[in-house]
């Protein structure tokens, strides 16, 4: 784990953890797109919620949890035998399909006996709706006789078994909730073959995603995901393997078994919808008594990847980049190979000051800004891949941190001895004065 808690938009995904969190029984919410930025975990829920997905992250939080691992497992209430069935008919719906009331509109309360946002769906009816949208063949279930809001099963066409989730959810309070679920990612970050995203003439938006399990080793499982995001702000994720299980099973095919035309047709279905009724809104956050706390500036626009790559020294070219918010970055190359650059401007971060410039190279400037140089290994499992970063913080909490790496993707294998930045020219762009400046709200 970082020592420095830079931002990490790989794991930036699990930002899209909010539904998760919220039906498992958080009382928070994480419309504001945060981030699990590598070593903040450990930091505790507040500092999560103060980290906000960048670009780079989009709709893949889920690749780094698995629908089936995390959500299923986590949101059924489990009865009954596994289930061993061929393709079923269509699922039984009652009258046709009615609007789904928002958060902000119902007034309706979830049970006492359920979680905050957490809904009772039988089983056997997200099965039937999986079965009854997808190609023959045979599937297995287990705890059909259960209830929650997501399932996960194998597939067998006859060419290998594959293991297929499903998760419904609500999007959240916010209008933009959601949209990184249905926007692809950026290869820097999440290597994939193919990405595809588009729009409904209802207004939902979908997304089609075929990439990997570990992106960083493509021989191995093959992740495929599909995205529906509707309207009125439902959420259901379907994703399958060319493997039993996501993690921990032998392949067993070359490819998951649904085309990106078949996993988009099963997101896509009308027979969702009166499932996506039983989902009980999400709860209101509880009054807090006393003073409020004013949040932070929040920096708006692509103000931050602009002025990153102002800053970059001479004899570098940029050939990629990409970022939003607080998070930016550039893929530069001197002639001797890629290397990926990237940073974090953040308000309101006095509170933590103790945690990330309490140890190591840390030194004090006259006007009472810190800043901290570290060189380590990268994480992302590319060969060779080091990671250079110069971590800076006012007195009043306003932090910059820049990190460049010895290849284009942390992903993939070091392109060159070094990063195309000094550590000296770091530092002198992390405490730039053109920080304060970028468009804040």
């Amino acid at each position: 784990m970082s020592q420095h808690d830079h931002h990490d938009p790989d794991a930036g995904f699990a930002g899209e953890l909010g539904s998760a969190l919220r039906t498992t029984g958080e009382s928070f919410a994480l419309d504001g797109r945060p981030e699990l930025v590598s070593g903040g975990l450990a930091r505790g829920r507040r500092r999560l919620l103060r980290r906000r997905l960048a670009v780079t992250g989009g709709a893949l939080a889920l690749a780094a949890v698995g629908v089936g691992g995390v959500y299923a497992g986590s949101v059924v209430t489990p009865a009954g035998p596994a289930d061993k069935a061929g393709v079923a008919a269509a699922p039984k719906t009652s009258g046709s399909p009615t609007a789904a009331p928002s958060p902000e509109s119902s007034g309706e309360a979830a049970s006492d006996s359920l979680k905050p946002g957490m809904a009772e769906i039988p089983l056997s009816e997200i099965a039937d709706v999986v079965k009854a949208n997808t190609p023959a063949g045979e599937w297995r279930f287990n705890d059909l006789g259960g209830t929650g809001q997501g399932l996960s099963g194998v597939y067998d066409d006859g060419k290998g078994e594959a293991g297929v989730s499903v998760f419904l959810s609500r999007a959240g309070r916010s209008p933009e909730a959601g949209v990184d679920m249905v926007t692809c990612p950026d290869q820097v970050y999440v290597p994939h073959d193919d990405c595809d995203t588009g729009k409904l003439p209802d207004g939902s938006r979908w997304m089609v995603f075929q990439g990997y399990e570990y992106p960083d080793k493509r021989e191995e499982t093959k992740n495929w995901r599909a995205v529906l995001l509707t309207a009125d702000g439902f959420l259901i994720d379907a994703s399958e393997y060319n493997a039993p299980a996501e993690k921990g099973a032998a392949i067993s095919r070359e490819n998951p078994p649904f085309t990106a035309a078949q996993l988009r047709a099963l997101v896509t279905a009308d027979a969702w919808r009166p499932l996506f009724e039983q989902i009980p809104p999400l709860p209101t956050a509880p009054a807090q008594p006393g003073k409020v706390r004013q949040a932070p500036p929040q920096i708006v626009g692509n103000g931050v990847t602009s002025t990153l790559r102002s800053l970059m020294p001479k004899g570098l070219t940029v050939v990629g980049k990409g970022g939003e918010g607080e998070f930016g970055y550039v893929v530069v190359d001197d002639g001797k190979g890629r290397s990926l650059v990237q940073i974090n401007v953040q308000y309101g971060m006095g509170d933590v000051a103790g945690d990330l410039f309490g140890s190591g190279d840390v030194t004090t400037l006259p006007d009472g800004r810190k800043v901290k140089l570290t060189r380590q290994p990268g994480e992302k499992g590319g060969a060779g891949v080091v990671w250079w970063t110069a971590d800076t913080m006012t007195k009043d909490g306003f932090r910059v941190v820049v990190g460049a790496f010895n290849t284009g993707s942390q992903h993939e294998a070091a392109t060159r001895a070094e990063p195309a930045l000094t550590m000296e020219q770091l530092k002198a762009i992390a405490l730039d004065p053109k920080w304060a400046k970028v468009p804040a709200k």
